[in-house]
């Protein structure tokens, strides 16, 4: 059974701005809000974190509700886990995703200085030096026959889509503009080469982008 390499919900703004510079420990992403930028998944009923019953359905709650839907492991990069940079010099503190983290996989978290896997409720992070090729085929053997989410952040995703290995994205356009940041896309036609795109409008102001390979293009 192939398993595919997804990208799912992943957010960017009009000028395709995934987060913004200078992120610390107490903002994640740097000048970015994101609030302003998730705000079209906050607002759904099939949002995470939502305890009160409410929240809109239709199309963005769909997207929500498939984010884990035959998923096995997730690849991120180091910066996605937390802001240190360098040597880990506190293994004491275990990333922004608190005791019980949203994945429900295992998780390869991509660095240059390994350190000891992370247990945390049903989740495990294993910190691994290795290129996207081969990150991928460690989280394909993790993954039991299901599919492996990339979940970024941007400059994770670009490179493996610069190793082909991308099978489907779904990118999230969200209507706010920030000018500087870290940067997905100067447009998505950069990718129309390799993949199908269809564009859908939701009511909430968000555009998705469903990218799918095309049949003849490589994959891993």
């Amino acid at each position: 059974m192939t398993q595919l390499l997804r990208v799912q919900n992943f957010t960017v703004s009009s000028d395709g701005i995934a987060a913004g510079e200078e992120q610390t420990l107490e903002r994640p992403f740097g000048h970015v809000d994101p609030q302003r930028l998730m705000a079209w998944a906050g607002a759904t009923a099939g949002w995470p974190n939502r305890t009160d019953g409410k929240g809109s359905r239709g199309l963005d709650d769909y997207f929500t509700r498939d984010f884990s839907h035959n998923i096995g492991a997730e690849i991120m990069g180091r910066h996605k886990f937390g802001p240190q940079r360098g040597p880990w010099t506190d293994h004491e503190w275990q990333g922004w995703w608190g005791d019980e983290p949203p994945f429900h996989t295992p998780v390869f978290v991509l660095t240059h200085h390994v350190r000891p896997s992370i247990e945390l409720s049903d989740t495990t992070f294993h910190f691994v030096d290795a290129d996207p090729a081969t990150a991928l085929a460690q989280a394909r053997e993790a993954a039991q026959g299901k599919d492996v989410r990339l979940g970024g952040g941007a400059t994770t995703i670009r490179e493996f889509l610069d190793a082909d290995l991308v099978d489907t994205l779904h990118v999230a356009v969200a209507p706010v503009k920030y000018g500087s940041g870290i940067r997905l896309w100067d447009s998505p036609d950069e990718l129309r080469d390799r993949f199908h795109l269809d564009v859908v409008p939701s009511p909430s102001g968000v555009t998705h982008h469903l990218f799918w390979r095309k049949q003849g293009q490589g994959r891993a």
